[in-house]
């Protein structure tokens, strides 16, 4: 094809992190001239559109995502369900198979970039069609987690297992877990996710049966465990850099920007931890009392608890008295890429979403690091303790932590005097450099398509 455009499907998971992640890409794509297809949810386009910056090009297509018995009736995203339903809402983006086949063999795409569809490769294989597994989780989690299969060679992975790093994991890594954590890993893996498929199966198979494996990192933070990836499945592993958002076409909404502009620089503590962790409603108590207890003000976005029907009937009487124009808890959705980049905002409390560490590592506010589940914890150790650009929350052998270990990480990373803190301003100064660096978007970005077109030759 030479230097040619090429039209390029999407269809990503149904979570609102995965959605944004594959549109950012496709910003990226679009603005090298490439022609763009993404299949979205039909009522959560909207949220969407704000992000398209090249809609000459990109092409969001609404997908009517079919009732599953159990789901709640117009339930599309994984913001719409509790976590137990999430198997049922991936039964449901199963559904859709037809659709998607009708719909690329009238668009004939040159290729589908997808994630946790795993029917996906051998449906672009009978349409002559490439088909690309982009990983919204980092490498590193990627190369940890998802491992030769377990019922593959007829043995199970076991908590001690996942307690060491594969066969072949690059040895300087300096990611560990423990065995809360494996307990918990070992549980979602062998899920249900869809009808009749386990998580582990199914991620399996879709990093097995595609063409390529891409993911949204530079060789200079994660090359190692690229490297690591690309012998493991034999498959060429295509990176697409940084992949910076571009800064949303709409301002920051008035209550948040007016509350915001009335503190000084780098003071607020802002804490989200994304459209689908809910946390138990005594850790939920703690991580508010935690980040109460360092005295700065602070701006929390968080689901309510498990078994809260809002915010409100979660938190204790007299908080909202005690912490009157100096803490918030929002329970709905926010603008969490505007919030990071604005001035007041200090210190990020996430949970390690690979997203969500990405928009914070372009901007100045520090990282204090609170994985709940999966990919985040792997994310947790590769960001605290091979990049050192933040510092984790300290929980007990059950995998708990209190109000303490929260308002010990956050004035950490925040004390001017802190070694630890020096260490990770630091280091994340010298990424957020890197990342933002002149030239490096371009130069991957253009190496990935580059990749591309390889693989239609």
């Amino acid at each position: 094809m030479g230097d040619k455009t090429f039209h390029i499907a999407l269809y990503p998971w149904f979570a609102m992190g995965h959605l944004t992640s594959f549109l950012h890409l496709s910003n990226k794509l679009a603005e090298r001239g490439h022609k763009i297809t993404i299949f979205i949810p039909s009522k959560t386009l909207h949220k969407l559109e704000q992000f398209n910056i090249h809609q000459d090009l990109i092409t969001l297509i609404p997908i009517i995502v079919p009732h599953v018995e159990g789901l709640p009736l117009g339930a599309e995203t994984t913001a719409d369900v509790s976590y137990p339903l999430q198997s049922s809402l991936m039964t449901a983006m199963d559904k859709t198979q037809p659709t998607i086949e009708s719909s690329l063999q009238e668009l004939k795409p040159h290729f589908i970039f997808f994630d946790f569809a795993h029917w996906v490769p051998s449906l672009a294989r009978s349409l002559g069609i490439k088909s690309i597994h982009y990983c919204t989780i980092s490498s590193a989690a990627t190369g940890y987690l998802i491992r030769d299969g377990d019922k593959y060679q007829n043995k199970k992975l076991t908590e001690a297992d996942l307690m060491e790093p594969p066969h072949g994991f690059p040895p300087s890594s300096m990611i560990k877990i423990y065995a809360h954590e494996a307990r918990h890993l070992v549980g979602a893996s062998e899920k249900e996710y869809g009808k009749d498929i386990s998580f582990s199966d199914r991620l399996f198979i879709a990093f097995s049966d595609c063409d390529a494996i891409a993911f949204k990192t530079c060789r200079e933070m994660e090359g190692l465990y690229c490297d690591y990836l690309e012998n493991h499945f034999k498959r060429p592993i295509l990176l697409a850099g940084p992949v910076v958002p571009e800064p949303p076409t709409t301002t920051l909404e008035e209550q948040w920007a007016k509350w915001l502009d009335g503190f000084k620089p780098n003071t607020v503590i802002f804490c989200a931890f994304g459209s689908e962790c809910m946390l138990k409603k005594d850790q939920f108590q703690e991580l508010v009392l935690g980040l109460e207890l360092t005295g700065l003000p602070f701006l929390a976005a968080l689901k309510p608890p498990l078994g809260a029907d809002n915010i409100e009937s979660a938190l204790w009487e007299g908080f909202k008295e005690r912490n009157q124009g100096k803490g918030v808890v929002h329970g709905g959705w926010i603008q969490q890429q505007l919030i990071l980049g604005h001035p007041s905002v200090g210190c990020f409390v996430t949970h390690c979403g690979f997203e969500s560490l990405s928009e914070s590592l372009v901007n100045e506010c520090q990282l204090v690091l609170l994985p709940r589940v999966s990919d985040q914890i792997i994310n947790a150790r590769l960001m605290g303790r091979d990049l050192k650009v933040g510092v984790e929350v300290e929980k007990g052998e059950d995998g708990a932590f209190t109000k303490d270990t929260v308002c010990k990480a956050i004035l950490s990373v925040i004390e001017v005097d802190s070694k630890v803190g020096k260490e990770v301003r630091e280091n994340h100064a010298k990424f957020r450099e890197l990342l933002l660096r002149k030239g490096l978007e371009n130069s991957c970005i253009g190496e990935f398509i580059q990749k591309l077109h390889g693989l239609l030759q």
